[in-house]
């Protein structure tokens, strides 16, 4: 089972535990589980270890505990270097210079990204995006947090999903393509409430490589 997949709401419930784990030496209790995340009955939490339980990312040990597979046990290790790109000196931007060689450390994801554990990707299907260059089979990453006007983010709305600039005032919510042979998406302040906002985008990976959102002038 270690090959099947964790919801978002899934990982960051174990990869909370886990670090746990790894400061105190001891896994946490329900209570604080349930106060972590805001949960108001310990039944969540119960749910959300029988969800890693059947996913083979805890197992239970002959004392009806759980605890972490033989195959992750290395996520307590902090000896286990993250993988990244080797910082192999400096080099001048200005007048030439003698090079320097050092090791300088790595760039891991967790620098590229500080939010690492609040991201997620969903693959595009469709070019209402393609003028913010964003493209039928693209990976868009998404960060869980608050959207401004005016932001491109991901939406479910009537059971259905997807990716547009996001717009709202008084009149309601508008959701813009960037394809003009796209419409805008209204939808009415009373139906508010139907809209769910499921992450901020922040980028998005294709063949040339990671494309990051560009920056909002204020």
């Amino acid at each position: 089972m270690d090959n099947a997949h964790l919801t978002r709401k899934q990982q960051e419930f174990f990869s909370y535990i886990v670090e746990y784990k790894k400061e105190y030496d001891v896994w946490p209790t329900y209570r604080e589980i349930a106060e972590h995340f805001g949960y108001k009955s310990p039944n969540s939490v119960t749910q959300n270890i029988q969800a890693l339980l059947k996913k083979g990312f805890l197992v239970k040990r002959n004392d009806e505990e759980y605890d972490l597979p033989p195959t992750k046990k290395d996520l307590l290790d902090d000896s286990i270097d993250e993988p990244g790109i080797p910082v192999r000196g400096l080099i001048a931007a200005g007048y030439l210079q003698e090079a320097v060689e050092a090791d300088l450390g790595k760039i891991t994801m967790s620098s590229l990204f500080p939010n690492l554990d609040k991201l997620f990707a969903l693959r595009v299907s469709g070019f209402s995006m393609k003028d913010v260059g964003i493209y039928d089979g693209d990976l868009v990453l998404l960060m869980d947090s608050d959207v401004k006007n005016g932001d491109i983010g991901a939406v479910l709305y009537n059971g259905e999903t997807s990716l547009k600039k996001i717009y709202w005032d008084e009149n309601g919510l508008r959701l813009e393509p960037a394809n003009e042979s796209y419409d805008d998406i209204v939808v009415e302040p009373g139906v508010f409430e139907e809209v769910r906002i499921i992450g901020k985008y922040i980028g998005h990976v294709n063949r040339q490589g990671f494309q990051r959102a560009p920056s909002k002038v204020a």
